[in-house]
């Protein structure tokens, strides 16, 4: 019987690398050609926003309360090691047959091509990028393959016939040669495949996005807000300042890419429940008459003494008058907005439409147009409601409709409306420090958006409650500062607080999570006097 020879194995190291090589080069061209058409269609980015539309609440809870604004920067870390780990694991699959690892290639190209139909924003040419991934993916994967595989058939000619396989493997791949046409091929590739990831990078820098906002300069308002009185913060005892810088302002989102559009390409359409139909262009909102606004935001994934509050000058247009102008017909419940990007939120039209509230398309903060991160060109700025259902960054659709349709959070199980609740949180001293005994300072901040701040309390070790010292209030929608001054003996104390509105309610001292409608409890901080 004639004697049929085993089949040539290419060793694990180089397998392994060409099917990590075969992966890059594939989400690196995906990206490339995501970058020339939709850039919302890069296969590394979709999966990762249909990971993040999946995902669960309670692991969408879990990730902030880990990583809190670098959630997204985990999960593209996470990411790309599963991604590495499946594709080593594609290359080993493939030692002797390259078959499987073809296979394992198209089920990850046809999950790249549902991920990006999967986005709302993505039309028909978004599927350019995911199909050329997974061709090029399968094309170095073979390319690779076959190259690795003839060098180690090579070798195993050359091998001493009484030599069995492995010791035959292993001299394959310790021929000069035979190393150089693989190493030479595996650098090309990885080099090429870095040249298409920082093209589209470049591509879909967003400079183009910046140039446009540059050019706006500074945003003055028609009319003004008053300015920011004196006192109005404690920040020399430990409180944040009033106005928080644009740099240090929350973020909290559902883009793992920043939506990038100019201010001539923006467009705005009002349709629905209307009686006229309106499609405004970026000029045509600086047009109308714009105000500015101090307002405080929050976002509702804010735990009991969390960061992500802000406060900011705000410029726009009143929601409400354009609306007016749309004639918002008596049945309609809510403004359905969308972003850009496709996300979308459900607003009380009632709320919108209140003269007394001034909810704004905002396209200016701080007297700068908005950063690209919150929002630019335009965003919903909505006091006294949770940002979820009322500030819509990078807004480009305005529907008006009936509760019927639900929003991305709602679906999710976030609650239909959500004012935002009474809060207190201590700035000062933090959690576990170590402050001198006697005179300590305690200070914080207190928030009772389109309600105000009537009053914080503090008490320590659970005694008596004492009223702090306010700051000077600019408006109800706006935070407060507070301060107050305790003799404490050395030891460990913990201090709490708790904040009234103006409506008398008092904060809770139940300690409720975020979901579905915002997060209450008492704040409390330990630490030691020495």
């Amino acid at each position: 019987m004639a004697h049929v020879p085993e089949p040539v194995r290419i060793g694990k190291g180089v397998a392994a690398l060409i099917g990590l090589l075969s992966m890059a080069a594939a989400l690196a061209v995906g990206h490339l050609v995501a970058a020339l058409t939709v850039p919302a269609s890069s296969p590394y980015l979709a999966v990762g926003n249909t990971a993040i539309d999946l995902a669960p609440q309670p692991l969408k809870s879990l990730a902030i309360d880990l990583f809190g604004t670098a959630d997204k920067l985990a999960l593209l870390i996470g990411m790309a090691v599963v991604l590495a780990l499946l594709a080593a694991g594609v290359g080993l699959g493939s030692r002797t047959s390259v078959r499987v690892g073809g296979l394992l290639v198209a089920v990850f190209g046809v999950l790249g091509v549902l991920a990006v139909l999967a986005r709302p924003a993505v039309g028909g040419d978004g599927l350019w990028a995911p199909v050329v991934a997974f061709l090029v993916g399968l094309g170095v994967l073979l390319f690779l393959h076959r190259t690795a595989t003839t060098v180690a058939t090579e070798r195993a000619a050359l091998s001493p016939s009484g030599e069995n396989a492995t010791t035959a493997e292993t001299r394959a791949g310790r021929g000069t040669h035979g190393r150089r046409r693989v190493l030479v091929s595996t650098l090309s590739v990885a080099t090429g495949s870095a040249v298409a990831a920082l093209t589209g990078q470049k591509l879909s820098s967003g400079e183009q996005v910046e140039r446009s906002r540059a050019a706006l300069g500074g945003i003055t308002p028609d009319t003004r807000a008053a300015p920011i009185p004196p006192g109005s913060d404690f920040a020399k005892s430990g409180t944040p300042t009033f106005i928080t810088p644009n740099s240090e302002f929350y973020r909290v989102d559902t883009a793992l890419r920043v939506p990038r559009i100019t201010a001539e390409q923006w467009r705005l359409r009002i349709h629905g429940m209307v009686e006229r139909e309106l499609d405004l262009s970026f000029a045509d909102l600086r047009a109308r008459n714009t105000v500015e606004k101090p307002i405080t935001m929050t976002c509702v994934s804010n735990p009991v003494g969390g960061p992500y509050v802000s406060t900011a000058e705000f410029i726009g247009v009143p929601i409400r008058e354009v609306l007016a102008e749309a004639g918002v017909r008596e049945d309609a419940e809510q403004v359905f907005s969308t972003s850009v990007d496709g996300f979308t939120a459900g607003t009380p039209v009632d709320v919108l439409t209140d003269p007394d509230r001034d909810a704004l398309l905002a396209f200016g903060m701080n007297g700068r147009p908005l950063p690209i991160e919150h929002g630019f060109p335009v965003r919903m700025v909505t006091p006294g409601l949770y940002g979820y259902l009322s500030a819509t960054k990078w807004v480009t659709d305005l529907e008006l409709t009936t509760w019927d349709r639900e929003s991305y959070w709602r679906t999710r199980g976030w609650a239909r409306e959500a004012p935002i609740k009474t809060q207190s949180r201590i700035d000062t001293p933090s959690g576990f420090a170590k402050v001198p005994a006697g005179g300590v300072t305690v200070a914080g901040v207190a928030w009772a958006q389109h309600t105000g701040v009537e009053r914080v309390e503090v008490r320590v070790d659970g005694g008596d409650w004492r009223t702090a010292e306010l700051s000077a209030p600019v408006n109800r929608d706006t935070w407060r500062m507070w301060r107050t001054e305790l003799e404490l003996p050395p030891g460990g104390h913990t201090v709490e607080s708790r904040a009234t509105d103006r409506s008398g309610h008092t904060q809770s001292r139940k300690r409720s999570p975020t979901v579905p409608d915002g997060a209450t409890g008492w704040h409390s901080v330990f630490f030691t006097a020495e």
